[in-house]
């Protein structure tokens, strides 16, 4: 079998290499020619662990290939994967599917015999059927059906998540089309990985609807971790104790500074308008989002507050700018609320991630970049952890007192125990903990 996979962003890049894994023909499309060129030289465009080797064995295999020319890609596919860019829309928070379209006319224009076309980007409800009229105005003698495949890949473990997936969700009109899936997919049955079947408009669903959960369950224990700081109780436990409820399980029960990334924001947001336009608004995930949204910027308060209610003049040490570790994304990231808010407040900052640098910089400016954990807390006022790390999570404490002005350590992803931080003489800072005072 062969495939075409338009855009080899995130999604497209990491799902055509692990469709060549399994060993079908993909051939990755996209019109950045320059980044065509660099995976033609073996560079990854993004950073997920494992996918540079992946990518090189199929390409040295001859299963994988990178091209800008979407006409013959598309000719050659018994199946076409759409997967693009749906960013939110500016103004009204909508998916923007300009790409999705142009990609859909595209390839209409380029098919022969009966071709699979697969929305893997994540769309609103009702974007098949529109894909399916583009295609059909743009060519009525063209043979082919739109599917819907969504992915769910966590940036970080998406090489894992596409070959050992908790399900795969397909929505097709047709046998023929269900038929193409099924072999596409064939891998995946034999490990017995449960395959959804359903109407493209469901599937379409099911993805937002996913995301969506995911996120309100991250903002429930966000809140629950503002309640405990209030009564003097902690997360961690209230999360445990109700994460052992089957019905509820432990997942995203990890309280933080909001949630980030590619896909909840947008998402989040996008079901939300379609709800408000069906008529049948989602009130929970609206709330979410307005929490979400001041949670982040509520960070930089709990900061200040630790650095004794007052950033003016002093240095404040940031490890971890991605909005998760195991990724260079830093769309949507807590960071770039809470660091321009403390500068704002007077503070200089002083920054160091391990992939995230470079991302960073395009989006963050008026701070120094370090090239180390320790280096950046030379001389600060303070360290705040943002981004989890597995580098941040067995620091040397006496090495960091030593560094810095004052022992103070504002962890927002709740790492270390405050226990453990009091015995060290360190002035502990968590999300939903109880403060421990440390003995002088």
């Amino acid at each position: 079998m062969r495939i075409a996979m338009i855009g080899t962003g995130y999604v497209g890049l990491v799902s055509g290499a692990c469709f060549s894994e399994f060993g079908v023909h993909v051939t990755c499309v996209d019109k950045d020619a320059g980044k065509i060129e660099r995976l033609h030289k073996g560079e990854i465009p993004i950073y997920e662990p494992g996918l540079d080797k992946l990518v090189e064995q199929n390409v040295k295999a001859g299963r994988l290939t990178f091209t800008t020319d979407l006409k013959a890609a598309v000719a050659e596919a018994d199946c076409v994967f759409i997967a693009v860019g749906t960013p939110s829309r500016r103004g009204d928070g909508h998916a923007d599917l300009s790409y999705v379209y142009a990609a859909a006319k595209e390839i209409a224009e380029s098919l022969t015999g009966y071709t699979v076309v697969v929305t893997k980007s994540t769309v609103p409800v009702g974007t098949g059927r529109a894909v399916e009229k583009i295609i059909r105005e743009t060519r009525p003698d063209a043979e082919f059906d739109v599917v819907s495949n969504p992915e769910f890949l966590r940036e970080g473990s998406a090489i894992n998540d596409f070959m050992r997936p908790d399900r795969v969700v397909i929505g097709a009109r047709t046998d023929a089309a269900k038929e193409v899936m099924k072999q596409l997919y064939r891998p995946l049955y034999l490990i017995e990985t449960p395959i959804v079947f359903t109407t493209v408009e469901t599937s379409e669903l099911i993805k937002y609807a996913a995301n969506t959960f995911l996120a309100a369950k991250i903002t429930f224990i966000n809140e629950i971790a503002d309640l405990c700081e209030k009564l003097g109780t902690d997360v961690h436990d209230v999360a445990k104790g109700i994460g052992l409820d089957g019905r509820i399980g432990k997942k995203f029960l990890h309280a933080g500074p909001g949630y980030g990334g590619s896909c909840f924001p947008k998402d989040t947001l996008a079901l939300v308008r379609t709800a408000q336009e069906a008529g049948a608004p989602l009130r929970i995930i609206e709330t979410v989002v307005d929490i979400n949204d001041k949670r982040k910027r509520a960070m930089a308060d709990k900061i200040i507050a630790a650095c004794g209610g007052s950033v003016q003049g002093k240095t404040i040490a940031i490890l971890g700018l991605t909005f998760k570790p195991n990724t260079d994304d830093m769309r949507d990231s807590p960071s770039l609320d809470i660091v321009p808010a403390l500068i704002d407040a007077g503070a200089t900052v002083k920054a160091y991630d391990p992939e995230g640098a470079h991302e960073a910089q395009k989006l963050l400016s008026g701070i120094t970049y370090g090239n180390s954990t320790y280096e950046v807390m030379e001389g600060a006022d303070a360290l705040v952890l943002i981004t989890e790390w597995n580098e941040f999570r067995a620091l040397d404490f006496n090495k960091v007192k030593s560094l810095l002005k004052s022992p103070i350590l504002v962890d927002l992803r709740n790492v270390y125990e405050p226990e453990t931080m009091a015995k060290a003489g360190i002035h502990y800072t968590g999300v939903g903990r109880p403060s421990i005072a440390v003995k002088e």
